[in-house]
């Protein structure tokens, strides 16, 4: 019986681990996040995401076959200011998902289901260096050459979460990431760099009040440093308050979050990896335009190795006064 309940614990482990790597912790690549827009400007947009692929583990677990699928959803809403005479902004995120996870540990084949709310997010961003606070006749007539800017994104633990489960979709966490971003144009060619890292509050029902661990378990994490890069060509650059499309290349690394539980290390967690994709912007209206992107892990030690897909239609305006 013991034996029987041991299996089925490490079942269990097995895809909380999966589904942390698939929804706790995305490393996203977000070309253009240091731009700026005229004061009261806002957009909401409505993304879907796909992310399929393998499940890497260096040894953390025994693990054979791990695979994953996941379908997000992803609401966002996006409004400019100006503080202190500076272009600022802030976003707004509430994401949805829905996972798969299959794999199998001593030959005991097991899957995992999930759907429901995943903790949102709110990013603020102000420049520093190259963007003053413009209404749109003022920004018609600039010209970007170098900007710096810097963000706070708050990850709230608002996801579905139950401390007697290992698989949920909310963290139970609070998550900060304090980032600068560098931002250059020449004629028709934009380079973005951006520089930051993740800092987390401790999970303190971890696991807990089952008939695997009666008591109350915490999980922590080291933080996480990450960097990104794009490279994107604007077809239309000096002509802002037209339509334009634009394409860029993208890629980032990061590293460190190695976990613990109750204080002990968990070995093999430590996060080293890195992924490259693309991303195109399509405006089909004067108001609208449709966003797709893809990427893919080049390099990956720990956690999910996706290939992830994505479409995501924008809606802006101008509020008043402008």
């Amino acid at each position: 019986m013991r034996r029987r309940r041991s299996k089925a614990c490490c079942v269990q482990i097995f895809f909380c681990v999966a589904f942390s790597c698939g929804f706790a912790f995305a490393q996203d690549l977000s070309p253009r996040a240091y731009l700026i827009t005229p004061i009261h400007s806002n957009a909401v947009n409505v993304t879907y995401s796909y992310q399929s692929g393998s499940l890497q583990f260096t040894g953390a677990i025994p693990i054979t076959g791990a695979t994953a699928n996941i379908h997000l959803g992803i609401v966002s809403y996006y409004h400019s200011l100006k503080l202190f005479g500076r272009s600022a902004n802030f976003t707004a995120i509430v994401p949805y998902g829905i996972g798969n996870f299959q794999g199998q540990i001593k030959q005991i084949p097991g899957h995992v289901y999930r759907s429901g709310l995943l903790d949102s997010q709110y990013r603020f961003s102000i420049n520093l260096k190259g963007g003053p606070a413009m209404d749109v006749k003022e920004f018609s007539q600039w010209h970007q050459s170098s900007l710096i800017g810097a963000s706070f994104t708050l990850v709230a633990p608002t996801g579905q979460y139950d401390p007697t489960k290992l698989v949920n979709l909310g963290n139970n966490r609070w998550g900060f990431k304090p980032e600068l971003g560098f931002s250059r144009r020449w004629g028709k060619w934009l380079l973005d760099a951006y520089a930051g890292a993740w800092l987390f509050t401790s999970n303190n029902e971890f696991f807990s009040h089952n008939q695997f661990n009666p008591g109350v378990a915490t999980q922590s994490e080291n933080p996480v440093a990450e960097f990104e890069t794009h490279l994107s060509y604007d077809t239309n650059p000096h002509n802002r308050l037209k339509l334009r499309m634009w394409y860029s290349l993208d890629a980032n690394f990061w590293f460190g979050g190695q976990t613990s539980v109750n204080s002990a290390p968990t070995p093999g967690t430590a996060q080293r990896s890195s992924r490259i994709g693309g991303t195109a912007a399509f405006p089909y209206a004067r108001h609208q335009s449709i966003k797709v992107s893809f990427s893919d892990g080049a390099y990956v030690l720990y956690g999910g190795n996706y290939k992830n897909v994505s479409i995501g239609w924008q809606y802006s305006w101008l509020g008043r006064p402008n």
